[in-house]
């Protein structure tokens, strides 16, 4: 079975490794260590509550249409020719700590990734659906440089799930939430504009990732403080704290 925690270098079974274990990693090497390695983890933030209650909704509406085998209006409005796919595990491939999973045997990781939902069209070719929400004046785009490891995350969805025998289109859509702020008043609701970007992800990043994650892993050397990492400047922060007050 695999394990999850410190890694362990001497331990024969399969380290798991979810999308953002390997997100984080991608994103800063050295904090990823500390977590990984050492059992420093970051500081985290609040749970996006506002977000899951989108989730949910949304997934309840693709589900009510993936039961009846029919098409959801946001598919018809945009000319996408599928319907959510009838799987018997999908509610497992949803599921945090579960997901989507494949034994990477190169390097022993047991790589997982919760779906937020998938299409099939008419040729049995997957699609990859990733749910979002804000709140904001402007069109919503994918073109915010922090808006990549969105786009990671779907690549690594279509990965996981290629590994796992389907075919899978290279073109993936994110349905956005935008909560609007042009009502005159709130009276305890909140409307959103839904809108569905397509992305055209590729998952040949992946392989390398992994191996570099495996090589790091084993590394008895911490990597250097990642520029623009907030973690890190928070460590370098409290460390010439700590210098100037000894």
């Amino acid at each position: 079975m695999p394990y999850r925690g410190k890694y362990d270098k001497d331990s024969l079974d399969s380290y798991k490794m979810s999308r953002s274990g390997i997100e984080g990693f991608v994103r800063c090497p050295r904090c990823f260590y500390l977590d990984r390695k050492l059992n420093i983890g970051p500081s985290g933030c609040a749970p996006y509550t506002l977000n899951n209650a989108v989730d949910y909704l949304l997934k309840q509406e693709f589900d009510a249409h993936r039961a009846k085998g029919s098409k959801h209006p946001l598919l018809k409005k945009y000319g996408i020719d599928a319907v959510p796919f009838p799987h018997e595990k999908m509610n497992e491939w949803r599921e945090n700590f579960k997901g989507v999973q494949f034994h990477h045997k190169k390097t022993n990781l047991y790589v997982t990734g919760a779906v937020d939902d998938v299409w099939v069209k008419p040729n049995g070719e997957l699609i990859v659906a990733d749910y979002k929400a804000t709140s904001k004046n402007d069109e919503v785009t994918l073109d915010a440089d922090w808006q990549m490891s969105y786009k990671r995350q779907m690549e690594v969805y279509q990965w996981l799930l290629r590994m796992n025998g389907f075919k899978v289109s290279n073109t993936g859509y994110f349905v956005y939430c935008n909560g609007k702020k042009d009502r005159k008043a709130f009276d305890g609701r909140l409307d959103f504009e839904i809108t569905v970007l397509p992305y055209k992800g590729s998952d040949k990043w992946i392989e390398k990732a992994l191996m570099d994650i495996k090589k790091l892993l084993h590394s008895d050397k911490l990597p250097k403080y990642t520029a623009d990492c907030e973690d890190c400047e928070y460590q370098k922060d409290i460390l010439a704290l700590a210098k100037a007050n000894s």
